[in-house]
């Protein structure tokens, strides 16, 4: 038929025009500029707090009287807080904290996740039953107060902060999983498998988790945003980083009392920094998904 060629596997295969549509699709990802503006900014702040404190040697944690609350300057270029540490400093080690503690949160909840609903889909029965039952008990309460609770019962601190971020995030990794894999047991090639006497190991290994793979990659994508947001907001209350730690929620803390008299810079360039990281990760989180789902490249 002259709408149909054969594929390699020599089944037919319907030409609709389909494939050029996605081509276009393809080649309009490629030529994003807000993609390309995000992924600028997210580089431009990661190199900064990698490599920022090698070039700028000023201390973020020094205390200097003498220089206590200095505008912006060649010096300062983000100015100095209420006791003379240089805020340029503390942005830039606040960058490096933020970003490798929300993918330090991110990987510690998609690992726990994903193993809790790999277990609850792959043996169902009781174990899936109990395994959900806690998960919707976690879910019961809101994210940041649970995180809260957490973070209080633990001792205030940057690493309890990261504890409690990841037990509130690990219940929705744990729910997509779960879905993604019952959905998967019901496919024929999973069947078929079973039928030849497949272990469920080789059945995980091999035909579940690299069909996994591009939801919870784009899951934690998402997710990277939200941790680092929920670590600031701890640290913006007091329950994450401790004073003389430069991390951007309680930089932003320790700036706004200040923000109504003048020193705006103290609180200002730590929550602009905080916004474009937040930002850029949604939108290229967003860009992913497009690219991962099958499911965004049907032409409706």
């Amino acid at each position: 038929m002259k709408n149909q060629q054969s594929s390699r596997s020599g089944l037919p295969t319907v030409i609709t025009g389909r494939p050029a549509v996605r081509t276009n699709r393809n080649k309009r990802r490629v030529s994003d500029p807000v993609l390309a503006l995000a992924i600028g900014m997210f580089a431009l702040i990661l190199l900064s707090g990698f490599l920022g404190p090698l070039v700028w040697t000023q201390s973020p944690i020094d205390v200097d009287i003498s220089s206590t609350l200095n505008p912006p300057s060649f010096t300062h270029p983000m100015g100095t807080d209420d006791t003379g540490r240089d805020v340029f400093a503390r942005f830039l080690q606040g960058a490096q904290i933020s970003i490798l503690l929300g993918l330090a949160v991110v990987a510690a909840g998609v690992l726990i996740g994903t193993v809790i609903g790999l277990l609850a889909g792959m043996l169902g029965g009781w174990i899936d039953a109990i395994l959900m039952r806690v998960m919707d008990a976690v879910l019961a309460f809101p994210a940041l107060i649970l995180a809260m609770a957490i973070t209080i019962a633990l001792g205030a601190s940057l690493q309890t902060a990261a504890v409690g971020v990841v037990v509130s995030a690990i219940p929705w990794y744990a729910r997509v999983v779960r879905s993604e894999t019952l959905r998967l047991k019901s496919h024929p090639t999973i069947e078929a498998a079973e039928a030849i006497g497949a272990t469920p190991t080789r059945i995980v290994l091999r035909h579940i988790l690299p069909h996994l793979a591009p939801t919870v990659i784009v899951q934690a994508a998402s997710a990277f945003g939200a941790a680092i947001l929920g670590l600031a907001a701890l640290g913006f209350i007091g329950l994450g980083a401790q004073i003389p730690v430069p991390e951007w929620g309680a930089m932003i803390t320790s700036g706004l009392q200040y923000t109504l008299t003048g020193q705006w810079w103290i609180g200002v360039f730590p929550g602009i920094g905080l916004l474009l990281v937040v930002v850029s990760a949604g939108i290229i989180a967003d860009r992913l998904r497009d690219h991962l789902d099958p499911r965004s490249q049907v032409v409706r």
